[in-house]
């Protein structure tokens, strides 16, 4: 039994390292007069936005949830992405999609 456990959590390091360089690499696709920095590690990534009269990284977020994923703004200009350590690629790729398509709706 202990050895199964510590396969686990192997297989779900290595996966929070692969599906997080995934979500980071697709989030720097994004339009840089939006989003103007990308950082994370492993599974924990965040955006910064530029705030702009017309949105926030709170009006982002709503939008998000709409659209069906769930995030958190934090200090005004921040939104964190913490997908569960279990993602598998094809869940990434939806939300990858669905942060995309999110963002790229305020560009005017």
């Amino acid at each position: 039994k202990q050895w199964y456990q510590r396969r686990v959590a192997i297989t779900a390091g290595e996966n929070s390292r692969v599906m997080g360089e995934t979500l980071r690499s697709e989030l720097r696709k994004l339009p840089s007069d939006i989003v103007t920095t990308v950082r994370g590690r492993g599974l924990f990534n965040g955006i910064v936005i530029k705030e702009t009269d017309e949105f926030d990284a709170w009006q982002v977020c709503l939008r998000l949830r709409d659209n069906g994923l769930l995030a958190k703004p934090t200090h005004g200009h921040i939104i964190r992405f913490t997908p569960p350590l279990t993602i598998t690629a094809p869940e990434m790729e939806e939300a990858v999609g669905i942060i995309s398509d999110t963002i790229r709706s305020f560009v005017k």
